[in-house]
């Protein structure tokens, strides 16, 4: 748990960047998780060479040979401001852009990072914050880097944002992750749907965990992200790290780029958590053509005719949209029995196109569609106000749809507004009107209750044969019913005879008003 005086000191380091020119909030996090790694490093080193000392024998695969002394964080740490800072920048960084093996989740993701630290001051400041944190205490590390995430606040490109934690939370409850499980986010970002699978699984399977198999598949197989953003990629890994994770599979992947049979990935994941990109359209030519298969379409197999238009500018490539193209991989990803939650603009869930319609319809015909949860809109604010859904789903190849539970996410337990502060104070009771999470979760484990609920209510089911007959269209609104109570008003002379009452009164008012200004 994160004390006040530690976080005082990450808000003074995070102010210091700013002033020193680094306003980027992920170029300021990227260059803390440089000097996290650096001194990781360094207790890599201490570890084996603690080992040798017991075995007697030499150091196996050291990080540091005897040269390399003075590049170890504690060596370096203590000295003189100025002369650190020129250590770092000229040797120790250009020593861990040449890593590939030591700690290689992070290390692999080196080669195109820059040093931004401006001045000496700054980086002694970080360094000497760091290494306050106990590092052997996982739960402290992995909440100073959490609060450091909370930092990030505006979003990205391509539609890159941090997902609500309690959002998270709830998909991952809903899927219930096991030890046995392989995870995947192929859009991994920070890797925050990776990292709530990590506590759920810690806190659901320890006994589990204690055995050697389970540890290793925990440890190197578990967990899987992709993404096509390097910067995105070592803010992941290093999250993943400082939770406990010894070497996740955190790797870069233009997951819509165009497969090729050494790089396709094909039914590998038991689990997928994600809230892909969805503003931005992708270039057709760029497109895996098993992807835009599941859309109803082929890949074109002759360029554009023309490359410019009839008024001599450029002929923009035909696209499509990116969050349908991730539904598509994410099936293509699933291993059959394998289970999804995805959230999703609404767009997707009404959308008339033929691309839209087709996806839909291989969601709720060819595999099973458990759910859709419907979010209000204010739940990514500030980040953006689209409306969004949650769909869970679970990949059969064969069917399986009966019928789809709907819920009307009214209240998240945050105001909806630009600051999301908190409804409902820390210790207090939480209440349905305030947050309606915990009635999902229930609901979610009595699903047999749910089927006597009918269309006025806030959850209820919708037959296969009713979707199908509204050209599988997934908005809870097509299929919520209304309660219309019945409005009487007094009549149109009533009303009349009341305003010109009241008009006669304003204008006694202002004879009386004037008379006195007379």
């Amino acid at each position: 748990m994160l004390t006040g005086k530690i976080k005082r000191q990450i808000d003074e380091v995070w102010e210091s960047f700013w002033t020193g020119g680094v306003s980027n909030p992920l170029s300021v996090i990227e260059q803390i998780s440089y000097l996290l790694f650096i001194r990781r490093l360094d207790e890599l080193q201490i570890r084996k060479e603690n080992l040798a000392n017991r075995t007697q024998e030499p150091i196996e695969a050291p990080i540091f040979n005897d040269a390399q002394r003075e590049l170890r964080w504690s060596v370096f740490k203590d000295k003189d401001p100025q002369v650190m800072y020129e250590l770092v920048r000229d040797k120790v960084f250009p020593f861990i852009k040449t890593l590939q093996d030591e700690s290689s989740s992070f290390s692999k993701h080196m080669k195109d990072a820059i040093f931004m630290i401006p001045k000496a001051s700054l980086l002694d400041q970080v360094v000497q914050m760091i290494s306050g944190i106990d590092m052997a205490d996982k739960d402290t590390k992995g909440d100073v880097y959490e609060y450091l995430l909370s930092k990030i606040a505006s979003a990205g490109v391509n539609g890159q944002f941090r997902t609500p934690r309690h959002i998270i939370k709830m998909m991952v409850a809903m899927l219930k992750p096991t030890v046995n499980d392989t995870i995947c986010d192929p859009a991994s970002g920070t890797c925050g749907f990776l990292m709530a699978s990590v506590e759920y699984i810690n806190q659901h399977f320890r006994v589990e965990l204690n055995r050697p198999e389970h540890q290793a598949h925990f440890n190197n197989a578990l967990f899987t992200g992709f993404d096509f953003d390097a910067h995105m990629l070592r803010i992941g890994a290093m999250n993943m790290m400082l939770h406990g994770i010894e070497n996740p599979h955190i790797e870069y992947r233009d997951s819509l780029a165009e497969a090729h049979d050494d790089t396709a990935i094909s039914e590998a994941y038991s689990v997928i958590l994600a809230n892909p990109p969805f503003k931005g359209s992708v270039d057709i030519y760029s497109i895996s053509p098993d992807l835009l298969k599941a859309l109803g379409k082929t890949k074109p197999t002759k360029p554009l005719k023309a490359a410019v238009d009839k008024d001599g500018n450029p002929k923009k490539p035909p696209t499509e949209k990116s969050e349908l193209l991730f539904l598509a991989l994410i099936i293509r990803l699933l291993k059959t029995g394998g289970r999804a939650a995805v959230i999703v603009p609404d767009g997707v869930l009404f959308g008339s196109s033929n691309a839209h319609q087709e996806i839909r319809k291989r969601l709720v015909d060819d595999q099973k569609l458990d759910a859709v949860i419907s979010m209000p809109s204010g739940v990514f604010k500030p980040y953006a106000g689209v409306s969004t859904s949650i769909l869970v789903f679970t990949k059969t190849n064969s069917g399986g749809t009966e019928s789809v539970w709907f819920y009307d996410l009214q209240a998240d337990g945050f105001s909806l507004d630009d600051k999301r502060v908190p409804l409902v104070a820390e210790g207090a009771a939480i209440t349905h009107e305030l947050d309606n999470i915990p009635d999902i979760l229930a609901r979610w484990d009595n699903m047999a209750a749910e089927s006597e609920r009918s269309k006025f209510d806030q959850s209820f089911r919708v037959a296969k044969a009713d979707i199908v007959a509204n050209a599988y269209d997934l908005s809870i609104n097509r299929y919520k019913e209304t309660i219309h109570h019945e409005e009487h008003y007094d009549a149109p002379q009533v009303i009349l005879s009341r305003l010109m009452a009241l008009e006669d009164e304003i204008q006694d008012e202002l004879k009386e008003l004037e008379q006195m200004l007379n």
